[in-house]
């Protein structure tokens, strides 16, 4: 693969947007990134749900993976499932560092393929997200997606040391800095000031690449 169709598959064919919704805490910014795969929605819920198979191309997980269980990322986040509607929806809260959010994914039939939705809704003070922008876990879900589009189009596992070698590559790191790129253009649209967004961007990309910004 090449790193112009790495790029353009799997940035450019990425739809990012920006909002907020109000909380019994107080409003929270909403980052929803959606992606189409050439798969069926049973196969897609297959690959997000069937903790056999998340591992090959996410993370492995270990819980009650049922409604009002608990789950544990391997290294990542954990939390507990609200919500399962298969092959359709589910949503869980999001427990990572000290600090809870939560995210909803939808599946849809989108033409031949299914359209995937992750909304990850989060309290986000106003000094991190000048610091960051939404960046901060987006590209993070745009690595995750990249690697669910190798998995569903060879059907093979994703090599964790062979993807975070990609990662640091010349093609990873442009990887990045495109999706990074793409969230600060999404904060844009939702109304932070230009400059503001894309400085923030940059230092998101110095935060995956572990370069200067």
């Amino acid at each position: 693969m090449t790193e112009s169709t790495t790029v353009t598959g799997g940035v450019s064919g990425v739809r990012r947007t920006i909002g907020t919704r109000t909380l019994e805490a107080g409003e929270a910014k909403v980052a929803t990134i959606t992606r189409v795969y050439p798969t069926t929605v049973d196969d897609l819920w297959d690959a997000c749900t069937n903790p056999e198979r998340l591992p090959r191309w996410f993370l492995p997980v270990t819980g009650d993976l049922q409604v009002g269980g608990r789950y544990q990322l391997e290294g990542q986040a954990g939390g507990t499932i609200e919500r399962c509607d298969p092959p359709r929806s589910f949503a869980a809260t999001w427990e990572f560092g000290g600090e809870v959010s939560w995210i909803e994914v939808t599946l849809a039939a989108a033409g031949d393929g299914t359209r995937f939705t992750l909304e990850h809704v989060a309290h986000v003070d106003d000094e991190r997200w000048l610091e960051y922008g939404p960046g901060a876990v987006g590209v993070g879900w745009d690595l995750a997606l990249h690697g669910l589009a190798q998995h569903v189009a060879t059907g093979e596992a994703v090599d964790p040391a062979a993807a975070q070698a990609w990662a640091g590559s010349p093609e990873g790191k442009a990887f990045i800095a495109a999706a990074s790129a793409g969230w600060a253009e999404a904060s844009i649209a939702a109304g932070t000031p230009a400059d503001a967004a894309r400085a923030a961007g940059a230092r998101a990309t110095a935060f995956y690449t572990g370069e200067p910004a």
